[in-house]
């Protein structure tokens, strides 16, 4: 056979036309399986859909059957009126009389109430009369017909246990259907409701099921209330056969999804084309994933052919690109046999990673320059926050007039701004910061006398170590601003401590803000302890954000801030920090 013949069989075209056999036909077969597939997933899906939608819309019905119930059974327990029909009208003619005309004006007046009711009635079976509301929107002769109707039923035997007991049952009057429900008031006296199937189908004309598409009721026997003659021309099953859904027709494909009623025993069925149904599966969607397997294929079989030429080049750029990724700026691609685009490419790398170092060296530069300007700035940001605090305190001062508390007052005040506006440093030394947060919890002595006390501890071999300003006064601030009560007095204490270190390691202190208060909130602690950016968004929390902020450009990682709550005490602020002493 002539694709046997080995000379032609090694040529490239039987290979690429056997290669592409190969991977096609799989990829056919697959592709007709995933259409099958996700056909039925999509008639699935918008079987679901509208099946809950049919759901929706019968308890919308079921709600407004409802409605009608409440009147029926609320006009048998409280008209007494009712009362005087179980007799025979002989007994006594006019309170008979005056009743039917008692019960004729009350119904026609409530009718008006449930524009979904066509006719309300009243039956008395010892006088075997029939009391009923005038006809409204119908023709006069289908009203009588439904009177008619009525009348048969209640001449019928076992009437009563045949179909008043099964609520809203189906009545078909000529090729109209009703809905009727008869309440038993008492023995011989009944009252009732009629409803037009057709009034209950009007809100479904919102639901979009295509031109050709139908909503319907259907009765126990899977008989349609409407469109007949479509679904008997179509050969549709109104059946459900317990199914979540069945796909029927004998000319055009329907699929039928439906919901029972819990007030009677009819159902309200969605008739959607198949036709429509598969519109809503995008073919470019199928044909893209049909694209994107066959090219995740062929790249397959491409990479494999190509690998030495493009691939290995490649994969070496790469390799020394990872490299730089990693820091190593001093990598370098060597020179040898490739293409000349990749001989290009491997000079250019080069090139820029010699610039890419220079570069970086100068953006390092830069960065020390931003973030001394930041450090500024961040300490400058603490300073209208506490201004405005101090402008309040002078403040409630000035309502109780006590001037020598203002002069003491205002003499903390000077020491604390003049702490403040002096020092324009990063760093200021441990004792000029502790005294600083000495003279602020006076001032809070002062504003609240008997409440507020403090201790503060440290020594003396740190008093020249440097720490940012303003460090223990932002969380001693904060303390006052949370836990200070006029109910409990709130003691603050102030502790500096050497943390154990090995020879030859890096030593460090350690500084506790802590108080006698309820602690921290739950939610706020936990936040806090996940470090959470919480200054930009409350601006409560702006102190703790700048603090955070300042630690980790002042010592790039080497500071510590934790938060909990004490077993013994209440909120507790501890912060790690190398300790620097200033000569």
């Amino acid at each position: 056979m002539p694709f046997l013949d080995k000379p032609r069989f090694k040529s490239i075209r039987y290979k690429l036309i056997f290669g592409f056999l190969i991977v096609m036909l799989p990829l056919i077969a697959f592709l007709l399986y995933n259409n099958f597939y996700a056909i039925e997933v999509v008639r699935s899906q918008i079987a679901k859909s509208f099946s809950n939608l049919t759901a929706l819309y019968m308890g919308q019905i079921d709600r407004n059957l409802e409605e009608l119930d409440k009147y029926l059974y609320n006009l048998s327990a409280q008209n007494t009126d009712l009362l005087s029909l179980e007799f025979p009208e002989d007994r006594d003619p006019d309170q008979y009389y005056f009743a039917k005309i008692r019960l004729f004006n009350a119904l026609t007046d409530d009718i008006a109430n449930y524009p979904l009711a066509d006719m309300f009635f009243v039956y008395s079976a010892a006088n075997d009369e029939l009391i009923t509301t005038p006809y409204r929107g119908t023709e006069y002769a289908e009203h009588e017909a439904r009177k008619a109707d009525v009348n048969r039923f209640f001449n019928q035997e076992h009437y009563v246990s045949k179909q008043i007991s099964r609520q809203w049952f189906v009545r078909q009057i000529h090729q109209t259907y009703y809905l009727s429900h008869i309440v038993p008031v008492s023995e011989g006296v009944f009252i009732g409701a009629w409803v037009r199937a057709s009034n209950l189908m009007m809100p479904m004309s919102l639901i979009d099921l295509g031109e050709q598409g139908r909503t319907v009721l259907s009765t126990s026997e899977e008989q349609p209330m409407s469109d007949a003659s479509f679904i008997s021309q179509n050969g549709i099953d109104l059946a459900l056969h317990n199914q979540p859904y069945n796909m029927t027709g004998t000319k055009d494909r329907y699929l039928v999804v439906g919901d029972r009623s819990s007030k009677g025993d009819f159902t309200l069925l969605a008739l959607i084309p198949d036709r429509v149904i598969l519109e809503q599966l995008p073919f470019l969607q199928r044909m893209g994933s049909v694209i994107s397997i066959g090219a995740a294929v062929l790249m397959i079989a491409v990479l494999l052919g190509l690998r030495k030429v493009i691939l290995l080049p490649i994969n070496r750029i790469v390799t020394a690109m990872r490299r730089v990724q990693d820091g190593n700026l001093d990598v370098r691609i060597a020179q040898g046999s490739a293409s000349m685009e990749f001989e290009l490419m491997n000079a250019t790398f080069n090139t820029m990673a010699s610039q890419i170092k220079e570069l970086k060296i100068h953006v390092y530069e830069e960065q020390l320059n931003l973030q001394r300007a930041e450090l500024q700035y961040l300490h400058l940001q603490m300073k209208p926050h506490f201004f405005l605090n101090a402008l309040n305190i002078i403040y409630n001062l000035a309502e109780v007039r006590d001037y020598s508390l203002i002069q003491d007052m205002s003499r903390s005040l000077v020491q604390h701004f003049r702490f403040m506006f002096r020092s324009n440093l990063s760093l200021v030394l441990l004792q000029d910061e502790l005294e600083h947060t000495r003279n602020y919890l006076h001032i809070q002595e002062l504003r609240f006398p008997g409440h507020v006390s403090f201790e503060i501890d440290y020594p003396e071999s740190f008093v020249h170590a440097s720490v940012p300003p303003l460090i223990i006064q932002t969380f001693v601030e904060n303390t006052v601003k949370h836990a200070v009560t006029l109910d409990e007095p709130l003691l603050i204490r102030v502790r500096v401590e050497p943390i154990a270190s090995s020879e030859g390691e890096e030593q460090y202190m350690k500084i506790l803000i802590e108080d006698t208060g309820g602690g921290f909130p739950a939610q706020v602690l936990e936040q806090l302890q996940r470090g959470e950016d919480m200054g930009r968004r409350e601006g409560e929390h702006i102190g703790v954000w700048n603090v955070q902020r300042r630690l980790g450009l002042l010592y790039q990682g080497k500071a510590k801030l934790l938060f909990y709550n004490g077993s013994t005490c209440g909120a507790v602020v501890e912060i790690h920090l190398p300790v620097r002493i200033q000569a």
